[in-house]
């Protein structure tokens, strides 16, 4: 049995194999097939032993693919639980459970929280950390009256913008 014989029974047993189906197919129609289109004789107990283990390497390798999808299956699965699990009623939750606003940017947000039994008005910037995002200093924080008087004054914010763009 030289490498070069080997290699060729080798490829073709794994080319039957992975055109056949799976649930109907058995060893011996897999040798059968492959000394059909080889035209030479594969049931010598050498031969029977080398496509045995062809098409066992073949079946663990199927097997440990299986099993990978299934694993990245379910890992996508609880990625997809863990973002329901911030989005509640349609709407979006940070880590600290404030409500997203909106994103200016993907390290930006506004959002709506709860601070030590008061309400706040953050635009802040955040960073991710072990697939957390957290807050950073870099922000601020307004009281539902500071809010107030920010929305009152975006017009003239509006129009002194406008004003220094046209300089």
């Amino acid at each position: 049995m030289d490498a070069e014989t080997q290699q060729k029974v080798e490829e073709t047993v794994l080319e039957i194999l992975s055109n056949s189906n799976m649930e109907e197919t058995t060893e011996y129609k897999i040798r059968k097939s492959a000394s059909e289109k080889l035209q030479m004789n594969l049931s010598d107990p050498t031969w029977k032993k080398f496509v045995r283990q062809v098409v066992e390497s073949y079946l663990q390798e199927q097997q440990a693919k299986a099993e990978q999808q299934e694993e990245k299956e379910e890992e996508e699965e609880e990625e997809e639980e863990e973002g329901n699990n911030k989005k509640r009623g349609g709407k979006e939750y940070d880590d600290e459970g404030g409500l997203i606003i909106c994103r200016l940017s993907d390290k930006r947000r506004v959002t709506i929280s709860d601070f030590r039994g008061k309400t706040l008005i953050s635009i802040r910037e955040y960073y991710k950390r072990d697939g957390k995002e957290l807050p950073t200093a870099k922000g601020i924080s307004l009281t539902p009256e500071q809010w107030s008087s920010f929305k009152k004054n975006v017009p003239a914010i509006e129009k002194a913008i406008k004003k220094m763009e046209s300089w």
